[in-house]
C-alpha cells in the first residue's frame, strides 16, 4: 500500500474523483477530491447568525436542502441508530464538542438522506476505516453544502470513533467514517460520535475484507453494508 492513500486514480467505478485518504502513514486524513468539494460562497441564509456556517457547494447529490443552525436545538444529546444489512449501529453524538457536524448529520439523517445508501470504501491494512455517507455509492458525493471543521484540537481515533471525511480544511459535507480498529491519523477530520453499540457489525465486517480496488488492503467491502434506515434518537 502506498503512503500517499489518494483515490483520484482508483478504479472504484465511479462517475466522478473520489473522497479517499490522502497523507503518509503518520497522518493519513480521509477526504473528499476538491473537485466534489468545491464550495460556493456562504450566504446569510446558510449563516443564520451562528458560529455554524453551511455553505452551498457541489455536488448537491439527493439534495435536502441546506441546514440553517438552531443552537436549543444543536445542544440536544442524541443517538444515531444505523440500521444495515449486517446489523444495527449505534452511535452518541458528542453534541456538545461538535455542534455544527452533530446538527448536520441529524439534518441530513431526519430528511431520510443516508436512507438505502450504502459504504464505499473499507480500509484494512494499517488504517482501518469504514467509509459512508455518499448517495452515489461512489465515494465522490456530498449533500450540496460544506462547512468548517470542529473538535480537531488533541483529536485521536480509537476503535468505535465515528468522524467526518473531507477534501482538506473546512470542507465537510455528509461522508463520514467509523473506525474498527485503533488507528493513527492526522487530527483533520472532526470526530462528532462514539459507537455505543455494533462496534462488532463493524468488525464482522472488516473481517469480510474488501477487493482491493485503490491498492492492497483498500476497496469496496466484500460484505455489502447498504444503511436500511437512519434514525435519529433523543436521550
Amino acid at each position: 500500500m502506498p503512503d500517499q492513500l489518494h483515490c483520484e486514480g482508483c478504479q472504484m467505478k465511479m462517475k466522478r474523483k473520489s473522497w479517499a485518504l490522502l497523507t503518509a502513514l503518520s497522518t493519513l486524513p480521509l477526504a473528499l477530491s476538491t473537485t466534489a468539494a468545491a464550495a460556493a460562497e456562504p450566504t446569510a441564509a446558510a449563516t443564520a447568525g451562528s458560529g455554524c456556517v453551511y455553505s452551498p457547494a457541489v455536488p448537491a447529490d439527493n439534495f435536502k436542502g441546506i441546514p440553517v443552525f438552531d443552537a436549543k436545538k444543536a445542544a440536544k444529546p442524541y443517538n444515531a441508530v444505523l440500521r444495515t444489512t449486517q446489523g444495527t449501529i449505534t452511535f452518541k453524538a458528542l453534541t456538545d464538542k461538535a455542534p455544527c457536524t452533530t446538527f448536520s448529520f441529524r439534518f441530513l439523517a431526519e430528511k431520510g438522506y443516508y436512507d438505502r445508501t450504502h459504504c464505499h470504501r473499507l480500509t484494512t491494512q494499517r488504517l482501518y476505516v469504514l467509509q459512508c455517507g455518499d448517495p452515489t455509492g461512489t465515494g465522490s458525493g456530498g449533500p450540496g453544502y460544506s462547512f468548517p471543521d470542529e473538535n480537531l484540537d488533541g483529536a485521536t481515533y480509537p476503535a468505535g470513533t465515528v468522524a467526518m471525511a473531507n477534501a482538506g480544511p473546512n470542507t465537510n459535507g455528509s461522508q463520514f467514517f467509523f473506525v474498527w480498529k485503533d488507528t493513527k491519523l492526522s487530527p483533520n477530520y472532526t470526530p462528532f460520535g462514539q459507537v455505543t453499540s455494533g462496534l462488532d457489525v463493524l468488525q464482522k465486517i472488516a473481517a469480510g475484507g474488501e477487493d482491493d480496488q485503490n491498492a492492497p488492503g483498500d476497496g469496496f467491502p466484500t460484505l455489502r453494508v447498504d444503511f436500511r434506515k437512519v434514525s435519529i434518537s433523543s436521550h
